[in-house]
C-alpha cells in the first residue's frame, strides 16, 4: 500500500516560468516523496492508507520563507510608524534585552503555527537560542534551515557555541532540520570575525545567513568609512565563498550585482518590512537579470507584522511594478517561479523542494479557491497571486506527513501556545533604551 493518496486537484506546475494547471489530478505519496501525478481515476483509493479529496482544491508546493526571525513574534505590535535607526535602538535591540531562553522555543512554536496556517513549510530562520527553535521545529513537524544569530561583540567563542548547535542538529528530525552559520551583518561583525566564520561554516560543510546591505544608506556608510561597499566586505572576508543567504541587499551596487552573480547565493526579500520601515526597494529586476535568485521572505513579526508568505509574493510583484514604471515587470508567471523554484533554490533545496514532481519532496499544501474573493475563477494563477488569504489553506503536507487537515493543526496545541506566550507578556514588553543588546550604527 502507498502511504497517502491527495484524489482530484489541481496541480499547479511551474517550468521555466511558465505556469500550468493539471486539472483533475491526483498526487501519490510514499514516504515523504511524491511517487507520482496522474490523471484521477487512474489510482485505487483502497490501495491507499490515507486519502485526501481534494475536492478541486489547488495543490501547489508548500511555501518557503527565505529568512526570518519567527520568535520575534513574540514583540509583535511593539514598534510601530518608526524609522529603521529608532526600530533598532529605541524598541528591538532593548526588547530583546528580556528574552530568556524558553522564550523563544514558545515562540518559535506561535510562529510555527502561523506559518503552517498560512502554507509555509520551510523557514530559514536567523535567531537566538537556536536549540529551542529546533526543538520547535521537530515538534511542529515542519522545515527549517535555522542558524544561530551572532554578533562580533559576543567574541570567537560564540562561533565554538554554534558549532556545536550545528553539530547537534544538522540534518535532524529525519532530515528535515538543516543549519548554518549566521553572522548578524557586516556592520555587527569585524572582518576577523566574519574569516572565522567562513573557517568553521567551511570546516562544518555548511553555509552562511547573513544581513547585507540592508539599505543604500548602509552601502554609503562602508564607502565612507571603508572605502567598500558591505557587499565587498563579504567578498573580502571570504563570505561569498560558502554557499549564502543574503538577507535585503536593497543597498546593492551595479558592481555589487555583477560581483554576486560570480557567487553560489541568494536573495532573500521581505518587501512588507520595506514598506513599514520606509526603507527603500531592492533592486530585482537587475538581480534577475544578472541571474542572482531571489527567495521570497517575511524578515521579522515585528517589522513585517505577519509571516504570510503570500502577501510577500504580491507585494514583491506590485512593488517592483512600481519601482520599474513598467506593469509588465513581475508577471504572474514569474512572481509565482519566485514563490516556488526560485524559493527553493536560495533555501539550499532546487532539487528537492518548491515543485511538485515524481521524486520531490512530499511537501504539498492544498489551497481552497472556492471563496466569494476568487469569483468568478477566469485565472487560478491570477487569484493565487492577488487574492489567496491564507485561512484558503486548508491542508498541509511535509514530508509526506499530514500536519493541518481541515485547517485543523495536528502537531501543535494553539491554546497552551497561546496561554504560554500571554503568560510572558508583560515582560517581554518592557522597555529601556538604556539597555539593548546591540546598537545600530552602520
Amino acid at each position: 500500500m502507498t502511504d497517502l493518496l491527495i484524489q482530484n486537484a489541481r496541480v499547479l506546475q511551474v517550468v521555466d516560468e511558465q505556469t500550468t494547471i493539471l486539472n483533475a489530478h491526483d498526487i501519490l505519496i510514499k514516504g515523504n516523496r511524491i511517487d507520482a501525478i496522474q490523471a484521477t481515476g487512474a489510482a485505487n483509493p483502497s490501495h491507499f492508507k490515507q486519502v485526501i479529496a481534494a475536492n478541486d482544491m489547488l495543490a501547489m508546493p508548500g511555501l518557503i520563507n527565505t529568512h526570518a526571525h519567527v520568535p520575534m513574534v513574540l514583540w509583535r505590535g511593539l514598534a510601530e510608524d518608526v524609522n529603521i535607526n529608532t526600530w533598532f535602538n529605541d524598541y528591538m535591540w532593548p526588547l530583546e534585552h528580556n528574552l530568556r531562553v524558553e522564550d523563544v522555543y514558545w515562540g518559535m512554536l506561535l510562529g510555527l503555527a502561523e506559518m503552517i496556517e498560512a502554507g509555509v513549510t520551510s523557514v530559514a530562520d536567523h535567531y537566538f537560542h537556536m536549540d529551542e527553535a529546533a526543538k520547535a521545529v521537530e515538534k511542529a513537524g515542519t522545515r527549517a534551515l535555522l542558524g544561530w544569530a551572532i554578533f562580533g561583540s559576543d567574541g570567537i567563542a560564540q562561533i565554538e557555541q554554534t558549532a556545536g548547535f550545528i553539530q547537534r542538529w544538522q540534518n535532524a528530525a529525519g532530515g528535515r532540520i538543516r543549519t548554518m552559520l549566521a553572522p548578524h551583518a557586516p556592520y555587527t561583525c569585524d572582518d576577523d570575525f566574519l574569516r572565522a566564520c567562513v573557517d568553521k561554516a567551511q570546516q562544518l560543510g555548511v553555509g552562511i545567513h547573513i544581513h547585507v546591505a540592508e539599505t543604500k544608506e548602509q552601502t554609503q556608510a562602508s564607502l565612507e568609512k571603508r572605502g567598500i561597499t558591505p557587499v565587498q566586505v563579504l567578498q573580502e572576508t571570504g563570505v561569498l565563498d560558502v554557499p549564502t543567504i543574503l538577507a535585503h541587499v536593497k543597498g546593492a551596487t551595479p558592481d555589487d550585482i555583477a560581483l554576486l552573480a560570480q557567487y553560489e547565493t541568494g536573495i532573500a526579500h521581505a518587501p512588507k518590512t520595506y514598506l513599514k520601515l520606509a526603507s527603500g526597494f531592492a533592486p530585482l529586476l537587475e538581480f534577475r537579470e544578472a541571474g542572482i535568485p531571489i527567495g521570497l521572505a517575511t524578515d521579522g513579526a515585528v517589522s513585517n507584522s505577519t509571516l504570510d508568505i503570500f502577501e510577500s509574493m504580491r507585494l514583491m510583484a506590485m512593488t517592483q511594478k512600481i519601482r520599474t514604471g513598467i506593469a509588465e515587470h513581475f508577471a504572474i508567471p514569474q512572481t509565482l517561479h519566485i514563490a516556488t523554484r526560485e524559493s527553493a533554490r536560495v533555501y539550499g533545496q532546487p532539487d528537492e523542494l518548491g515543485h511538485l514532481a515524481p521524486g520531490r519532496l512530499a511537501d504539498v499544501i492544498l489551497v481552497d479557491m472556492s471563496g466569494v474573493h476568487h469569483q468568478p475563477l477566469h485565472s487560478v494563477t491570477a487569484s493565487l497571486v492577488y487574492n489567496t488569504q491564507t485561512p484558503d489553506v486548508k491542508t498541509v503536507i511535509v514530508d509526506g506527513q499530514i500536519i493541518m487537515r481541515d485547517r485543523e493543526l495536528l502537531t501543535l496545541d494553539k491554546a497552551e501556545i497561546i496561554h504560554e506566550v500571554t503568560q510572558r507578556m508583560a515582560r517581554l514588553a518592557y522597555r529601556d533604551p538604556q539597555h539593548r543588546i546591540q546598537t545600530y550604527n552602520p
